[in-house]
């Protein structure tokens, strides 16, 4: 276990930038990915869904990320995984950290269902 604390510093002091939502973000992706890749099952949305995620990661290493692109990625991670009942905490936890960097005129119709909400 400390071996993955080690991993975990090392990615932090990779980080670009003060911006506590940045690496909120990168973390949240991180918990994302790793429980994706976990869950046995055949998802066939799962590419979909790991390419987002790799752009989510890509965007907030990158420096601030643009919401609504934020947002695009993490409709598109959700309507993949939103059904996966085992990926919902993790879900969720994406979803907190997207929305974190607020919000754009029309946000609403941007709006990601929680996960008792339905999707």
């Amino acid at each position: 276990m400390a071996e993955g604390a080690g991993v975990a510093e090392e990615e932090r002091v990779e980080r670009v930038g003060d911006d506590p939502r940045v690496n909120e973000l990168c973390d949240a992706v991180s918990r994302l990915r790793r429980a994706l890749a976990a869950h046995p099952a055949l998802l066939p949305d799962r590419d979909a869904a790991e390419d987002e995620l790799a752009a989510l990661d890509a965007m907030a290493r990158a420096g601030e990320p643009e919401v609504p692109r934020l947002r695009r990625a993490l409709l598109l991670v959700a309507g993949a995984l939103g059904s996966v009942s085992a990926l919902a905490p993790a879900l969720g936890e994406v979803r907190a950290a997207v929305d974190r960097f607020g919000g754009t005129p029309g946000e609403e119709r941007f709006r990601v269902p929680g996960p008792r909400e339905g999707g």
